[in-house]
């Protein structure tokens, strides 16, 4: 089903999944904090793509620091290349990315069916390299404001995204750092020391889970583009030659582990990038459908040697890898795999919103949200409920609530009607509902619930450990 970005952010502040950045003092743009629900999905799909990633023979973990010497950035090309074009509109004030305006513009070109115009447009941002040739298409095109509707533009300049801050208690040239826009150059620097230490044979990978900073001219669509954000790398290294059979295989992986997470193909779409960096082979988005359109959830790409080429070069250090069976020496070519946490938490909550008529005790229907998460992503996983608050069912409750708590994100419910305390589980995606009731008392035995058949089944009150175990495993 369609759903509107508006309802994703209104369910996720009601029911603790994601709040604005200080929201008490009015917000601060681009940031957002992860609620008691929130934090718990963002951590299951951190867990599942760490499994993924290194319960596999090839690949290993670290955990690089957020600051790094200044140096890296310079070796990387960041301070001297990572730089968005930006234009403002003297009329509105409002400020934009010149090639997110230029597309937008196209896109709207589409919709009203001008499609050699929208093409003509497409090759020229395809091609702009430099300020002028983003505003020279901008001015030519005579595209709008879409505030003012005015075409008062500044010129086109390039802004460099990374935060700067200093190191010590001077605040000089000489004490300049940087908060990483990315996560891939501390596994890079760090080639070596992986190599060396886990006694690794090309090919093999090092995975990383961190925060990354981007100072974006505009921030948007909730949690899809942010200044702060949480990313999961992996970079392949691989002997020359060998990029394209890796880089395939790397595309099916990271395509395969969406849908083995409850995606489906409907929803996600690969697209190949038809402009390269210079280094690069080969590169492709994994592309999922947000209620705004098509959005990049995570990128594959064939980056050659050039990351470790050129750290070698700034740092003096060599990068080359022999190879214990030829004696021949390289530098390895890398393929990466750089999924957003953050914006797959995005992705897949709007992927999970549901809403549907469901029956009612009375013979009737209601609207139900549900949130449809896979078992192994969902924040909750069982939810306890006494059918009432007398016989000695509360008691019961209590004691299943807390073996299972132990084991498993486990709520407790016993406010309101049944009914009711399904649909609040419901709305948060919770798999499992357990019920105690008068029979339970009677005989040991317990209702289960669940979530997406609304099919209910009576077991023993002492196997619910086993069949959860193997439930919420799959």
């Amino acid at each position: 089903m369609s759903v509107s970005l508006d309802t994703i952010m209104a369910l996720a502040k009601r029911r603790g999944f994601v709040f604005q950045s200080s929201e008490i003092y009015g917000g601060l743009n681009g940031c957002w904090d992860f609620g008691p629900l929130g934090v718990e999905l963002l951590r299951n799909i951190k867990e599942q793509w760490w499994r993924a990633m290194t319960l596999r023979e090839d690949i290993e973990g670290l955990d690089a620091a957020i600051l790094m010497h200044p140096r890296t950035w310079e070796a990387s090309g960041h301070v001297e290349q990572f730089a968005d074009p930006m234009i403002d509109n003297r009329t509105s004030k409002a400020r934009y990315r010149a090639d997110t305006l230029i597309e937008e513009f196209i896109e709207r070109l589409r919709k009203k069916g001008k499609h050699d115009q929208a093409d003509a447009l497409d090759a020229r941002l395809r091609a702009a390299t430099t300020p002028d040739d983003y505003y020279a298409i901008i001015t030519e095109a005579e595209i709008p404001d879409p505030v003012s509707g005015t075409r008062d533009w500044t010129p086109v300049r390039f802004f460099n995204l990374m935060f700067k801050t200093f190191v010590g208690p001077v605040e000089d040239a000489s004490s300049v750092v940087y908060l990483r826009p990315e996560t891939a150059q501390g596994i890079f620097v760090n080639f070596k020391n992986v190599l060396d230490s886990s006694r690794r044979k090309l090919p093999f990978g090092i995975a990383q889970i961190g925060k990354a900073f981007r100072n974006e001219i505009n921030t948007k669509y909730f949690l899809y583009r942010t200044r702060e954000f949480e990313q999961m790398e992996m970079q392949y290294f691989i002997p020359p030659g060998s990029e394209q059979q890796y880089f395939d295989y790397w595309l099916n992986e990271r395509l395969q582990w969406f849908l083995s997470l409850g995606m489906s193909h409907d929803v996600l779409r690969i697209k190949p990038h038809e402009k390269l960096a210079h280094y690069a082979t080969a590169a492709a988005d994994i592309e999922f459908k947000f209620p705004f359109g098509w959005g990049e959830i995570e990128g594959i790409h064939s980056r050659t040697d050039y990351d470790l080429r050129r750290h070698q070069e700034y740092s003096g250090k060599r990068f080359e890898y022999t190879d214990p069976y030829s004696g021949s020496k390289y530098i390895p070519y890398v393929i990466e795999t750089s999924v957003g946490a953050t914006r797959s938490l995005m992705a897949f909550l709007c992927n999970a919103y549901t809403e549907e008529e469901a029956p009612t005790a009375d013979g009737k229907t209601e609207l139900r949200t549900v949130l449809r998460f896979h078992r192994l992503l969902a924040p909750v996983k069982i939810a306890v409920f006494p059918l009432v608050n007398k016989d000695g069912m509360p008691e019961r409750a209590e004691a299943i609530y807390r073996d299972l708590q132990r084991r498993w994100k486990t709520q407790y419910d016993d406010s309101g009607a049944i009914g009711r305390r399904y649909r609040r589980q419901d709305e948060i995606g919770t798999p499992y509902c357990v019920t105690i009731d008068g029979q339970t008392i009677a005989d040991g035995t317990v209702t289960i619930r669940d979530r997406d058949s609304m099919q209910q089944e009576r077991i023993a009150a002492d196997r619910l450990v086993e069949y959860f175990s193997l439930k919420l495993s799959q």
